[in-house]
């Protein structure tokens, strides 16, 4: 009895003894999978990707900002990092006015604004040139370069935006006349503040909006074409 009580002694205090190492050990082992993306095969989901990029187009052809710092764009971006940019808000600023100044002057601003996206879509396929100056395909990369930079400002900073100003001016006109007896310069001006002052609210939802329309439709074509597939 004796004997078999000191065994029984050895092995609880040897239990005791490797339960803190194998703890350890166990912690150990969950860092590494936190870290390196949740066991086998699961490397991707440490860094989930959320939207497509075209690395094809040097990252030069994709709307916001933030995609071109991901991949790493140095220089600063005249069209995107600088005072030109305002430009692009120029048909959103003439719809807020639409109801006090002249209809020419509101087509006129939607004019600068196509003149901005124009430019910075030709601009991005310079870039696209550059980039793959040595690659077979390098008139395909500009092509998608241009067409991704125009048709992405087109909608982003032109016609949706111009489209959603509009009808929040003419509903709040409308709702003003309705609703108080203000006379019709007041209703006109309240309504120019609140086209203006609802342009910084809309940029960011419908920039995401224009990103998932593209992923999910065009940018799928160009990866369709053979070209190298998004990176993560």
């Amino acid at each position: 009895m004796g004997r078999k009580s000191g065994e029984d002694a050895d092995l609880r205090a040897g239990s005791v003894r490797q339960f803190p190492a194998a703890r350890r050990a166990k912690s150990g082992q969950g860092a590494a999978r936190a870290a390196g993306g949740a066991g086998p095969g699961g490397a991707g989901r440490g860094a989930r990707r959320t939207s497509l990029t075209l690395p094809w187009a040097g990252g030069a052809a994709l709307g916001p900002r933030r995609r071109e710092r991901a991949m790493g764009a140095a220089e600063r971006d005249l069209y995107r990092d600088t005072w030109v940019r305002y430009l692009g808000y120029a048909n959103e600023v003439g719809e807020s006015f639409r109801a006090i100044v002249p209809v020419s002057l509101v087509w006129a601003s939607y004019g600068v604004a196509t003149a901005y996206v124009t430019a910075d879509a030709i601009d991005k396929g310079k870039k696209a040139a550059v980039t793959h100056a040595p690659d077979a395909g390098k008139t395909a990369r500009v092509g998608v370069a241009v067409v991704d930079t125009f048709v992405w400002q087109s909608l982003a900073s032109v016609a949706i935006p111009g489209f959603t100003i509009n009808r929040l001016c003419a509903a709040s006109l409308y709702l003003l006349g309705s609703l108080t007896r203000w006379p019709l310069p007041l209703r006109k001006w309240t309504t120019t503040a609140l086209g203006l002052s609802a342009i910084p609210f809309i940029v960011k939802p419908i920039d995401r909006t224009v990103d998932f329309l593209m992923d999910s439709s065009i940018r799928k074509l160009y990866g369709a074409e053979g070209e190298p597939p998004s990176s993560s």
